[in-house]
């Protein structure tokens, strides 16, 4: 751990200049308390560093949830092994993954299947409660859940250190979340430039709590956030019914978790009750399980936090970048991604270049950073991994 200022506390071994000079501009907005603690995988994000803890009072900047709200992983431990997966090739169950989930940004569903629908019936109700329809932002929202999107987002089939298999993804809200984090990142943009507030980034405009238009973001944040955790559930119940028509045998969820690391709680942190904006981190406080991803190609842990009070009982949310797709597209080519990528399973494309592992920061180092943070319980590594362009 770095006290690099009196609010800003850092666990990042590996953190570019670039960075390091944005965690401290949002740190030093008035309304942080007690810190901004950065976590070991941080990186550059729109207006506040993806990888970041940022508590706040009376006040909440919505680029520091993030466009994706809602967005993180799920997983289920089953009951079967190693050998009953590597006793036969592994493309079909692939194939029936990528058949099954809806991959790739703009890809949706054609039809619900019947969990799509009473998971789509619940959230009406929820918006409705909440007094927003969300079709005013994506008038197929409904068809949205249970698809993957692209970039980071993932499903994979992986074996722990005794050789369980574990099913294991990753995603958010998908387009109706981003577009409703992109209005109210506008909203706050115009509340801001309508007081005159001189802020050292644009994107760290933010709302007043106990004003309209902060009590409607919290209203559809937390519905996006629903929408993201049913997402999830509904690609997990495609993965498991894919997986139990490969192996001809029923699937059984001997463990699940399931956890957000793009959003905000209202929690209580050093003796005051602070809105907690996780951008890149998860929920780390004492015995709570959580995931943390490595890359396509690296491992990834199943974690129970430790109630660190300094981080804001918090943790990192996977590697995190070193290259940008971009740059990565640059450095790296096809024959170095099928290098890395050697034992698993996967669609070889240039698509997915972009997302080599090289791409990412090692996340041995960023798990030793986090020590403090979180326990491993296990360690999982990929046999199949399935992405969307």
């Amino acid at each position: 751990m770095e006290q690099i200022s009196k609010r800003l506390v850092n666990w990042a071994s590996i953190l570019e200049p670039g960075t390091r000079e944005q965690a401290e501009k949002a740190a030093r907005m008035p309304f942080i308390h007690p810190h901004l603690a950065l976590m070991p995988d941080a990186h550059l994000g729109k207006g506040a560093t993806v990888g970041s803890v940022i508590p706040t009072l009376g006040a909440i900047i919505p680029a520091a949830v993030g466009v994706d709200i809602g967005c993180g992983m799920i997983a289920v431990r089953t009951q079967f092994t190693r050998d009953d997966f590597r006793s036969r090739p592994l493309a079909p169950l692939r194939e029936a993954i990528e058949d099954a989930v809806p991959l790739s940004a703009g890809k949706y569903n054609t039809r619900l299947t019947d969990t799509a629908r009473d998971r789509v019936d619940a959230l009406a109700r929820r918006a409705e409660a909440a007094g927003f329809d969300p079709g005013s932002y994506a008038g197929n929202w409904e068809m949205q859940l249970g698809t993957l999107g692209s970039g980071n987002h993932f499903i994979e089939v992986t074996l722990d250190e005794t050789g369980r298999v574990w099913l294991f993804l990753h995603s958010g809200s998908r387009g109706v979340g981003n577009k409703i984090a992109q209005k109210h990142i506008r909203i706050a943009h115009e509340q801001c430039r309508r007081r005159w507030i001189d802020l050292p980034d644009p994107d760290l405009a933010y709302l007043v709590e106990g004003e309209d238009e902060f009590w409607r973001y919290i209203r559809e944040m937390r519905w996006a956030q629903d929408f993201a955790w049913s997402n999830r559930e509904e690609m997990m119940d495609r993965v498991v019914d894919r997986v139990a028509d490969w192996t001809g045998r029923e699937v059984e969820r001997q463990e699940v978790v399931n956890c957000h690391h793009n959003y905000t709680e209202q929690e209580t942190h050093f003796g005051k009750q602070v809105w907690l904006s996780r951008k890149g981190a998860i929920n780390a406080e004492k015995g709570r399980a959580g995931l943390i991803p490595g890359s396509m190609g690296t491992a990834s842990y199943v974690v129970v936090g430790k109630g660190n009070p300094v981080s804001l009982n918090s943790s990192p949310h996977g590697a995190g970048r070193e290259y940008s797709r971009s740059a990565a597209r640059r450095a790296f080519d096809r024959d170095d991604l099928r290098k890395a990528m050697v034992g698993i399973e996967y669609r070889d494309t240039d698509a997915f270049i972009d997302e080599i592992p090289a791409a990412y920061k090692d996340i041995d180092v960023v798990m030793r950073d986090a020590r403090d943070l979180v326990e491993v319980r296990h360690t999982l590594r990929q046999i199949v991994n399935v992405k969307g362009d």
